[in-house]
């Protein structure tokens, strides 16, 4: 449960700076850019988020199976 809050909270913040940083460029065209850029930013935070995490999923699965054949090899050397 805490996983899932912490993963919601991440996209969140992460769509919060997209928007910002998205109706920061777009004001510098018009209004209607700023409102937009502010869409598109979010999009794109939430998008990074998302494949932050599945990087992060991704990762972990793989240093799990390297670690688990490391202790495994250890085992068999010492019998």
């Amino acid at each position: 449960m805490k996983d899932r809050l912490t993963q919601i909270a991440r996209r969140a913040r992460y769509a919060a700076l997209g928007a910002a940083v998205g109706a920061a460029l777009g004001s510098v065209i018009s209004r209607n850019a700023a409102s937009t850029g502010g869409a598109f930013g979010a999009m794109v935070g939430v998008t990074v988020s998302d494949t932050r995490d599945s990087a992060s999923a991704f990762l972990e699965e793989a240093r799990e199976s390297e670690l688990g054949s490391v202790s495994e090899t250890k085992t068999n050397e010492e019998s």
